[in-house]
């Protein structure tokens, strides 16, 4: 009971978004780029500026590298094995190889480690974030109705501001720049906003999400990948990398959430089985508040 305490919290803003979203009926995407451009930059500029540089950093961002290439392999061969057709592949590695480590797991992350596991949580979100907005993209056009060049992939990549001010928060504290209190506050007003935002948006596109009929198939083999396979290849990596303990299960407990919703977007924008990529998101997010506080026992929360 007190493991799924610690995901209540989470679970009561996504259904504040979600019964918000079935009543009133919000403009999910105006609240989504509002979050995504004005307010995570702050959060990211503050982690990456008030936490010292260390190789912490290098140790995620590989990490981060070789699960997305483990996890891809899998569901490669998973498909090949069902005999996927290029579209349902490309729907099976967006929904199987990209994390919800935004607005789902930095959330639980906090509830659950603090603040110093919630700050890990946070750089490894901006690194997936330009993951899932390339590689992500490049496999949603690539199976998709709507081609995307390799241009406008990395021009999305290129106008994402999570990157200019986690990139802009290390140079401050490189030339150990200091900034004067009132606007180390206003930025973090905004940085602490940014995080219920995003929960509040996961809650709106899960009621937003078309439940219609799926190759269930494909939904349960990509469910199985995400919220089984990915912890257990993640605790395999970090077998052989040199984190603290806290890293580690910062790391984990990030593996074994479930698809990212971003995915179903870039589903809807290139025509890549939108309904079996945002019926996964759905499924494994449900999931998900059972499998969690399981990989929070395991992990001796």
């Amino acid at each position: 009971m007190d493991l799924f305490l610690i995901i209540l919290p989470v679970l009561i803003i996504f259904a504040i978004g979600f019964i918000g979203q079935k009543l009133i009926g919000f403009d999910i995407k105006s609240i989504s780029t509002a979050a995504l451009y004005l307010m995570s930059p702050f959060l990211a500029f503050r982690t990456f500026f008030t936490n010292p540089l260390t190789m912490d950093y290098l140790y995620i961002i590989v990490f981060c590298l070789i699960l997305t290439v483990v996890l891809f392999i899998i569901v490669w061969a998973t498909g090949y094995f069902m005999k996927a057709t290029q579209p349902e592949l490309s729907a099976m590695v967006l929904g199987g190889v990209f994390m919800n480590s935004g607005n789902y797991g930095a959330p639980v992350v906090l509830f659950a480690f603090g603040a110093v596991g919630f700050d890990y949580a946070v750089i490894m979100m901006v690194f997936q974030s330009l993951l899932m907005n390339s590689i992500g993209i490049f496999f949603a056009s690539l199976g998709g109705e709507e081609k995307a060049t390799l241009k406008q992939s990395l021009n999305r990549v290129i106008r994402m501001p999570l990157i200019y001010a986690a990139f802009a928060g290390l140079l401050f504290q490189a030339f150990s720049i200091t900034l004067p209190t009132a606007l180390m506050e206003g930025i973090s007003l905004v940085a602490d906003a940014s995080i219920p935002t995003v929960m509040l948006v996961l809650g709106m596109q899960l009621a937003a999400i078309s439940r219609k009929r799926v190759a269930y198939r494909y939904v349960t083999a990509v469910t199985v990948i995400r919220m089984v396979a990915s912890p257990l290849v993640a605790a395999a990596i970090l077998y052989f990398m040199p984190v603290n303990d806290l890293l580690r299960s910062v790391i984990i407990l990030q593996a074994a959430m479930p698809a990212a919703a971003n995915t179903t977007m870039f589903a809807l924008q290139f025509g890549t089985e939108p309904d079996l990529v945002s019926f996964t998101t759905f499924i494994t997010t449900i999931i998900s508040i059972g499998t969690i506080p399981i990989v929070l026992l395991f992990l001796g929360v």
